[in-house]
């Protein structure tokens, strides 16, 4: 079989409407879904740190089975499973919510991948936060500060940078993940892809496209990660060597 190269470009440079609102599903999914697990993940992050044990355990119990059982298998018990144990259609073809329509099937996916992430958030925060001195929980307590004001102004703007990389890789790994929705009749991209090769059978094509918008937006993703990434790294001590050098020349000078 032939590659067919104008296809292909045709594709990848002139997608059809279809295939635009394929990409529009994979970015506002994978926001959506980061929004919501970085949420749910700081809190339990939280009570992962918690001095009571029953909220320990239960940050214990979340993370082991979110993370312990694979996300097909997760959104399955909420998109089949939950309808099916409660009896009613959570998930009907149209939904709306906040004045809002939306799928049945994408709202599944949502739910599904931010539970999953808040998993991996909450884990990876809880790393950020413990990675803050101990010393600034204590300064933070002298100057008066309740926990919660120490926390939100003191212990996160620093934890930040452990949590920011970490972040930015579970965000590149949520879009890849999207393309479960195909398998719950979502019209991301693996399903339109899918629905292309049972048209004219080229299959290669249709799936090599694909992984171009796929690359794109990863790409796009990391260029954005690796700016915000800049951004946090800078400190004060970066600039005390130079500052401390300036200050010396202009004594020396001053001297002669």
């Amino acid at each position: 079989m032939i590659f067919d190269v104008r296809y292909f470009l045709e594709l990848v440079f002139e997608p059809s409407t279809a295939m635009l609102y394929a990409v529009w599903i994979t970015v506002s999914v994978t926001i959506s879904s980061m929004i919501v697990g970085i949420g749910v993940g700081l809190l339990l992050a939280l009570l992962g740190i918690s001095r009571y044990g029953a909220l320990r355990g239960f940050n214990w119990l979340y993370v082991w089975f979110f993370r312990g059982t694979p996300i097909l298998v997760q959104l399955f018990l909420i998109y089949y499973g939950l309808p099916a144990l409660a009896g009613v259609d959570l998930f009907p073809s149209t939904l709306n919510v906040l004045s809002l329509s939306i799928s049945g099937s994408i709202l599944a996916g949502i739910i599904a991948f931010s539970l999953h992430e808040a998993a991996f958030m909450s884990e990876i925060t809880r790393a950020g936060i413990s990675s803050v001195d101990r010393g600034q929980h204590e300064a933070a307590q002298a100057l008066g500060m309740s926990p919660a004001l120490a926390m939100r102004r003191i212990i996160l703007p620093q934890a930040l940078r452990i949590i920011v990389p970490p972040l930015g890789n579970q965000c590149n790994m949520m879009f890849k993940t999207t393309a479960f929705l195909s398998l719950i009749a979502v019209p991301e991209l693996v399903h339109v892809a899918d629905s292309l090769r049972a048209i004219n059978f080229k299959t290669f094509e249709a799936y090599a496209a694909i992984s171009v918008y796929y690359l794109a937006l990863t790409g796009i993703w990391t260029l954005l990660q690796q700016t915000i990434e800049r951004r946090l790294s800078w400190s004060p001590r970066s600039t005390a060597k130079p500052l401390k050098a300036k200050a010396a020349t202009t004594f020396l000078q001053m001297d002669n």
